[in-house]
């Protein structure tokens, strides 16, 4: 469950572009040329112009398995991560908090927001070209791919993201866990600016115990 929850949180860090590292002074990557600083401000300006994102994701595991989903973000601080069923996971991020409820074994798992990427990349405003995490930035057929990490202390990437090179939309991102695991995410219909209801952030709960069986004499 704790590995699921680290992927999920890359994942979703992905999403915006962050990193553990970020604590990190902001400075610009040394290696970075006027042209790349130039596009990573575009995609920036492109993120910072969204506050609010619902989309459906495809994602398929290092094991070869696929999952589907829906994402919520909003900003600052709040995001849903739905798994669609079979899977139990639910992770919402709201007040702070990060919450991890798996339905099947009844358990809700909490983490400081800002021991995670969430509390980094959720904030109303995103500056690619001044953080660390991000390490750099080229065009392939028609699409721009970011190279970033989940934290400073890695000298490669970790994290490569996908965007659609003429609207600057985010299509799809790759991970690389730790265990050297692959996991790849598609998002399907994305739709920034969309109306969200307060409730999809709801702190989740635990399903509520099932009454005992009285014995009979």
């Amino acid at each position: 469950m704790r590995r699921l929850f680290l992927v999920s949180c890359a994942l979703i860090a992905a999403v915006a572009l962050g990193g553990a590292g970020q604590r990190a002074p902001r400075r610009m990557h040394p290696n970075h040329t006027s042209e790349q600083k130039a596009e990573l401000d575009r995609i920036s300006a492109a993120l910072n112009a969204i506050h609010t994102l619902k989309s459906g994701f495809m994602q398929i595991g290092p094991d070869g398995q696929v999952d589907q989903g829906e994402l919520y973000i909003e900003k600052p601080g709040k995001v849903r991560f739905a798994y669609a069923p079979p899977s139990p996971v639910l992770i919402v991020a709201t007040g702070g908090t990060v919450y991890v409820k798996n339905s099947r074994l009844n358990t809700i798992d909490h983490y400081d927001l800002s021991d995670t990427p969430l509390g980094l990349i959720l904030d109303e405003k995103v500056d690619l070209k001044s953080n660390p995490a991000v390490l750099g930035v080229e065009e392939r057929d028609g699409a721009i791919v970011v190279q970033a990490r989940t934290s400073t202390n890695r000298n490669q990437s970790n994290i490569q993201l996908v965007f659609d090179a003429a609207g600057l939309e985010l299509r799809q991102w790759t991970v690389r866990d730790n265990q050297g695991g692959v996991t790849t995410v598609a998002l399907q219909q994305p739709q920034p600016g969309a109306s969200l209801d307060p409730a999809l952030f709801a702190v989740p709960q635990k399903a509520p115990a099932a009454p005992r069986r009285q014995s009979r004499n």
